[in-house]
């Protein structure tokens, strides 16, 4: 079985690079998030949330614990400071477009205000008392909904040294301060960070969340122990697919889809913010059987799969574009209603302009890169 001391010794083995894999799967996590924030979007109806408990947001989180390790463990190893440098410099990215996205939301819902008597609802209080509330948004103190998934990201993020020293030097003690956290959280729901906006908690707890990132931080180390692929035992792969049958019978929406209830007791969806137990196993299960999988490698290596790698490689500017485009969706869709004919051109421009930036921004990664191993004397 795994050996969690070995795994922590991160300096050992062989290293990871780039795993299409993960790509893969954040890319289908970004196309996923896009149709869930389209209202009544017939699409939603087959995306991840409906045979599980879990969702694209506990996938992106706990790939983003997977990619940060593969992407700066490295460094850390050759000089701690300059991994936190590396980190330093991605959480201030991340929140230059965590405040681009938001100011332009506040500029599409000022126009539909304006011109189409659009309710601004939670984002009032940016019109009524806007000095105060973009101050509270400059600290991440406001944060309206479908805007609160990179705030995570900046925190989590932010602990990653922390989180890569204690995996390395005591990775139990780690994972038992880090899980002792999320604990706490599921057990008090006031132990979380505050939304001025609204007066509650922020709706990705990050207290709870960083669990999810700490293990997505181990799992890459167990890749790398393993030689890239998780190792596949027969009972852990049993119980993960028993887990993930039994979530599908009682968090799918059978009678949405036209078909009997084959739910055995009345079952309300498990608190999200807090990321409750049922959540957290439905995901571990989860990505256990698509990281153990070699038939997930072929895939992500094939020809046809690759712009949705592509929005994987590129996931933060591939997301900022999809969430402000299933904002203007959806003000389209207060402005004429929601016409089937709408719903399908929003559908195919969202996700073809998604898919599309994913292979555009990959295209100029790889023509910078030729540039640079051109030799001097043939360059024109």
């Amino acid at each position: 079985m795994f050996n969690l001391s070995r795994a922590a010794n991160f300096a050992g083995g062989p290293r990871l690079g780039r795993d299409s894999r993960i790509d893969l799967l954040r890319g289908l996590a970004l196309l996923t998030i896009f149709i869930d924030h389209v209202p009544d979007n017939p699409l939603s109806s087959v995306t991840l949330r409906n045979f599980g408990f879990a969702d694209a947001a506990e996938m992106f989180v706990i790939l983003a614990g997977v990619s940060s390790m593969i992407a700066y463990g490295r460094h850390f190893e050759r000089d701690a400071r300059a991994g936190v440098r590396k980190v330093l410099l991605r959480c201030l990215r991340l929140y230059v477009f965590q405040v681009g996205m938001l100011l332009t939301t506040l500029a599409l819902v000022h126009v539909w205000r304006e011109g189409y008597g659009l309710e601004p609802g939670l984002m009032l209080p940016f019109y009524d008392q806007p000095l105060t509330a973009l101050a509270h948004m400059l600290t991440l103190h406001a944060l309206p909904a479908s805007l609160n998934i990179l705030p995570l990201y900046i925190v989590v993020l932010g602990m990653f040294p922390l989180i890569y020293g204690g995996m390395r030097y005591a990775p139990l003690t780690t994972l038992a301060v880090s899980g002792g956290m999320w604990l706490v959280a599921n057990l008090d729901h006031g132990f979380n960070l505050t939304n001025w906006l609204d007066g509650q908690g922020w709706y990705f707890n990050p207290f709870a969340w960083q669990f999810l990132f700490a293990l997505g931080v181990l799992g890459a180390a167990m890749l790398r122990a393993n030689g890239g692929e998780l190792p596949r035992h027969r009972l852990l792969t049993i119980a993960s697919w028993v887990y993930l049958g039994v979530a599908l019978l009682l968090a799918a929406p059978w009678t949405a889809w036209g078909l009997s209830d084959f739910r055995l007791l009345d079952f309300a969806a498990p608190d999200k913010t807090s990321l409750s137990p049922l959540r957290l196993l439905d995901i571990l299960a989860l990505m256990y059987l698509a990281l153990s999988s070699g038939g997930l490698r072929r895939l992500a290596e094939h020809p046809w799969a690759q712009p949705v790698v592509a929005c994987g490689k590129h996931s933060l500017e591939v997301f900022s574009f999809a969430t402000l485009a299933a904002l203007l969706f959806r003000l389209l869709f207060y402005t004429y209603g929601l016409e089937w004919s709408l719903e399908v051109a929003v559908n195919v421009v969202g996700l073809g302009a998604m898919l599309a930036l994913g292979l555009m921004l990959e295209h100029q990664v790889a023509s910078a890169g030729a540039r640079r191993i051109v030799p001097v004397g043939e360059r024109a």
